[in-house]
């Protein structure tokens, strides 16, 4: 299966969310490779955005995760850079 390399951003509304939150990431650790969260308190919320790396069907199941959780909304883009089994890669470009 092919790997691909994007970004999420999670959006949390409420602050209760944020220990499922952590604990969805937690799960897909290896198939994140950087994490930045900025907790705006005065505003009570919080944001995250990760950098992921997998096959299409791990990031869609972490995704749709985070996408069910109460008060979380989350968006992400994939790159249209490919790897696939052997590590050979590829870059194709949408016109």
């Amino acid at each position: 299966m092919e790997k691909r390399i994007g970004l999420v951003s999670i959006l949390i509304l409420h602050n209760d969310a944020v220990q499922t939150v952590n604990a969805v990431l937690s799960q897909y650790a290896d198939s994140i490779d950087a994490r930045l969260g900025l907790p705006m308190r005065h505003r009570n919320i919080s944001l995250i955005a990760i950098v992921v790396e997998g096959d299409t069907d791990t990031i869609g199941a972490l995704t749709g995760k985070l996408g069910k959780i109460s008060g979380v909304k989350v968006k992400s883009v994939l790159t249209s850079y490919k790897e696939d089994e052997d590590g050979d890669t590829s870059h194709t470009t949408k016109t």
